[in-house]
């Protein structure tokens, strides 16, 4: 309940944790962001909400340094991906062969068709998704996506990713209207953000009641 307090009130806690933490806030968030891009049992830890809280963070004095931020996550982003690629490329076969009620052959399917409609875009695309995207570098290296492509597209996505929602919060994070309903504008980015995951599912839906 503490952890969903937390992810939940991005707000109220950040600065808790600037204060608490000093510097090593840099490492903390270089750790969360990594997680949730590098390792296939993490997805639900905040990435977008979470960008954006910590580009408000950056506008008052004695908060966090906006360009600081801006290397470490990109880079944290960067090698979340890398490393979900190989485990991927490695475990995944295996991970499918003794897991199957978890790593279900059909979703590996159905993701490759993704790829080979999408390409190597897909790794660019899946960072504005959430869970996606922690699934979406494990599947390419299941899939032996060729790794020079593979990180050309990463570095894009994780430079795209993070400068857009850190600008974002940057920007727009401390403006009275956004202060005043912060809560209401970090479920607003995890709804927009969320996007990308449910309208596959609606077009599906309206799909099979079309054909019948």
């Amino acid at each position: 309940m503490d952890f969903m307090d937390i992810i939940l009130n991005l707000d109220t806690h950040l600065p808790q944790w600037i204060a608490f933490f000093g510097p090593w806030i840099y490492v903390i968030m270089f750790l969360i962001i990594f997680a949730e891009t590098g390792l296939v049992v993490t997805p639900f830890l905040p990435g977008d909400s979470l960008l954006f809280a910590l580009g408000a963070m950056t506008t008052f004095a004695g908060g966090l340094n906006l360009w600081i931020l801006l290397v470490s996550l990109i880079i944290a982003g960067i090698i979340g991906d890398t490393v979900n690629y190989h485990i991927g490329k490695y475990l995944g076969p295996l991970a499918f062969e003794k897991y199957p009620r978890v790593f279900r052959p059909e979703y590996l399917q159905q993701t490759q068709k993704f790829y080979d409609r999408w390409g190597a875009f897909t790794i660019v695309a899946a960072r504005f998704a959430p869970i996606v995207r922690t699934f979406a570098p494990f599947v390419a290296g299941i899939g032996t996506m060729q790794y020079r492509r593979f990180i050309t597209y990463n570095v894009a996505g994780a430079i795209l990713w993070v400068s857009i929602f850190l600008f974002a919060g940057h920007f727009f994070g401390n403006l009275p209207v956004v202060k005043r309903n912060f809560h209401i504008v970090i479920f607003g980015v995890i709804a927009v953000s969320l996007i990308p995951v449910v309208w596959p599912f609606v077009q599906n839906y309206f799909e099979k009641r079309r054909a019948h």
